[in-house]
């Protein structure tokens, strides 16, 4: 358990130099067991997870930064622009001394094709892997726009996946992970603290979105990737988007956001009244919570992703006319430095392909209520790691009740 986020010498906190080595090693034994001869990989998370570097997403959207991880070799980073110098400052990123170079990127398409980046670029990743000999092995890779498949394929390099590989790695998380994950957590349960003194008539969704960020980046976010407040008639159904829409007295509110402390992310939903609910809405609550705690009983290690799905209501049930419909209301996932990890618990396929749970895995469960036609929905979710007794709640700002928020306020925030 950590106590804080500083360095200090009178108690043991987060080990980065064992996260660094854990994540990167569990990437190599992965890699190792899937027949590849190397791993490129663009997905922002995974480069994080393998070179333990991070830049803000504009330049991890436009696939400006890339690594390549050879089989028995370390990891190689190809850099966005000036920040390949600052990352080789005497100091600055020692893990990687001398393994930092200028990435040549084709930014998302906007680049040309008569300036032949995909081509330059390819040519230096097959440097690389005749140096490791590992060349005429299948070279995996998470994500592959047109221009790069072809580059590779006229140099005939063949293509794995790697995203497979990386999911993999990523499944189990280690102490550190979990530690962060837990951090993380915190961020929004004084969030949500604050929302309860915020939310009143005339606050907006978009004004409770700009307090989730003030309040993430003042303690110590490096990024709020996604955050959205849902009310009033706008919960049902569930749009999955925040809006300018003004609150109103009798309005329930849910909100989640994807706040990252050190890369790892919460995806944790809670849900208010605007004022004293009515009945029917503290009904709604009651049946969104038990199926929740339903799904949350079945975790256990040896369990399947099955065996907590099934505790889910239908799509029959809720109105929908297939599970593909109703598939981001009722699901579990697993979390980490990516939103959705595996695995996924959901009714459209884990009765026909369980997944076994494992200890250290940590999941996000959601449910969701809310009458077709109706006015009102209620969206509940808790965040937790699979331990050998069961399933341990990071997510812990309190649930087993709608929370009313007080309409008696004067003046808008």
């Amino acid at each position: 358990m950590s106590f804080g986020t500083m360095a200090v010498d009178y108690e043991v906190r987060y080990d980065i130099e064992r996260l660094r080595r854990e994540r990167l090693q569990r990437a190599k034994d992965h890699l190792k067991r899937s027949g590849l001869g190397a791993l490129l990989c663009f997905d922002p998370w995974n480069i994080r997870y393998i070179t333990s570097t991070w830049l803000h997403w504009t330049k991890e959207n436009l696939m400006a930064r890339y690594c390549l991880l050879p089989t028995n070799g370390e990891p190689i980073l190809f850099e966005n622009g000036t920040t390949t110098t600052s990352r080789n400052l005497p100091g600055r990123t020692p893990w990687l001394e001398g393994r930092i170079f200028p990435a040549i990127s084709l930014s998302r398409g906007a680049s040309p094709r008569e300036a032949k980046r995909a081509e330059k670029c390819v040519a230096g990743i097959k440097k690389i892997l005749s140096d490791n000999g590992v060349l005429k092995e299948p070279l995996g890779v998470d994500i592959l726009d047109v221009p790069l498949m072809e580059a590779l394929n006229a140099e005939n390099i063949r293509i794995g996946d790697g995203q497979e590989v990386m999911m993999e790695a990523r499944r189990i998380k280690t102490q550190d992970e979990i530690e962060l994950m837990d951090h993380a957590a915190m961020i929004m349960d004084v969030a949500f603290s604050k929302f309860v003194d915020y939310i009143r008539p005339g606050v907006t969704e978009s004004g409770i979105c700009g307090l989730l960020h003030d309040i993430a980046y003042r303690m110590g976010s490096d990024e709020v990737e996604n955050a959205h407040a849902i009310s009033g008639p706008r919960t049902n159904p569930h749009p999955h988007s925040w809006s300018d829409r003004t609150l109103r007295p009798r309005d329930l509110v849910f909100f989640d956001a994807n706040v990252r402390f050190l890369g790892y992310s919460t995806c944790y939903y809670r849900t208010f009244s605007v004022g004293k609910p009515t009945q029917e809405q503290k009904d709604l609550y009651k049946q969104c919570y038990d199926w929740l705690y339903d799904c949350i009983k079945a975790v256990r290690p040896g369990a399947t992703t099955w065996d907590v799905a099934k505790k889910l209501p239908t799509a029959a049930e809720l109105g929908y006319s297939s599970e593909e419909e109703s598939s981001c209301i009722e699901l579990g996932h697993g979390i980490g430095l990516g939103m959705w990890e595996r695995p996924i618990i959901t009714r459209m396929y884990s009765e026909e392909h369980p997944v076994r749970l494992e200890k250290g895995m940590v999941l996000a469960l959601e449910t969701y209520t809310g009458k077709v036609g109706g006015n009102d929905a209620v969206r509940i979710e808790e965040e937790g790691v699979v331990t050998d007794s069961g399933f341990k709640i990071l997510s812990r700002y309190p649930c087993d009740e709608l929370i009313s928020c007080p309409v008696s306020h004067h003046g808008l925030p």
